[in-house]
């Protein structure tokens, strides 16, 4: 699924020679840097290197891999993906059992203004709490893939109003666990299934990028409440499942933490999360841009519960 010659040649392929020292003209064909430029600026034999891009050496030194990082201009997430690629263990690494510990799935419920969830290694939920799966618009979690759902089940960009950035935030996970766990079957299969589905995944998957996603923004267009710009932070777990907790929260005051708190009104008027309820009420901006609920045409008398008013 994923290797160390394939992650040289596109780390390269990426680095402006100008950036390093090398003057370059018209005339100059390879996009980035040549083989034997690589070798020479990192101080190892053109053989040597050019045999590392065609996976005929193996078990390169320490110093060679951060020679090669610091010319490929790698961060701090492809540095260790790079280590990882060349270290090769005999005995790889098992892929996580995916078991959620029934102490975690209460803590999850013990976060009722934010939408939390439990995921695995290969984006496939494991558990959340109500909030996440009204956000989902699902009754139950367990069997969502965030990576199948963004690239094959939602239409068009669906409920992900920054499209772009949870793409390229999904594939650069997805090659983080490539390289971590290249035995798991399961993985494998997932990834084959997207490139077959999606001409963007299997763009984006040959360009090997990497990427670590620990906290940042996440904003939605839930078909419920509108636009709901969160912020989401991601934590390791630390018992070695390899799980990771989801927390995606509001900021105080905010249009998003009233939708928050709109859409578990409604989960709670309705007793569930899954879409029928979805054309009962909406959101919209008033003339003075205060956030207004107004009733969809033969949806009853859209009166709210005291909760959501």
């Amino acid at each position: 699924m994923d290797d160390l010659a394939g992650f040289l040649r596109t780390r390269r392929a990426r680095v402006d020679p100008a950036s390093v020292g090398i003057t370059t003209d018209s005339r100059r064909r390879v996009e980035g840097l040549r083989r034997e430029e690589v070798a020479h600026l990192s101080g190892v034999s053109v053989d040597y290197y050019v045999r590392l891009e065609q996976g005929r050496a193996t078990q390169p030194s320490e110093q060679v891999l951060d020679a090669l990082a610091g010319i490929l201009g790698l961060d701090e997430i492809e540095r260790g993906h790079l280590h990882r690629l060349a270290r090769q263990p005999r005995r790889r690494a098992k892929a996580p059992s995916g078991r959620v510990r029934p102490e975690l799935l209460r803590v999850l419920d013990l976060v009722p203004s934010a939408a939390a969830f439990v995921m695995d290694h290969r984006l496939d939920v494991l558990a959340g709490n109500q909030l996440a799966r009204l956000l989902y618009s699902r009754s139950h979690l367990p069997g969502l893939n965030i990576a199948r759902h963004i690239f094959l089940e939602e239409a068009d960009r669906g409920i992900y109003a920054d499209w772009d950035d949870c793409i390229l935030d999904v594939v650069g996970h997805l090659r983080l666990a490539a390289g971590q766990y290249p035995d798991d079957r399961k993985l494998a299969s997932l990834i084959g299934e997207l490139a077959m589905g999606s001409d963007r995944f299997r763009r984006l998957w040959a360009r090997a990028d990497v990427r670590a996603r620990t906290h940042g923004r996440k904003t939605y267009h839930h078909p419920m409440v509108g636009r709901l710009e969160l912020h989401q932070e991601n934590f390791s777990l630390p018992d070695g499942s390899g799980l990771e907790l989801v927390v995606l929260s509001a900021l105080p005051g905010t249009p998003a933490e009233d939708g928050l708190r709109l859409l578990a009104a409604l989960g709670a008027e309705t007793g569930g999360a899954g879409r029928g309820c979805s054309g009962r009420l909406h959101r919209e901006r008033t003339v003075g841009g205060d956030p207004g609920i107004v009733q969809d045409p033969g949806a009853g008398d859209g009166v709210l519960p005291p909760a959501a008013r």
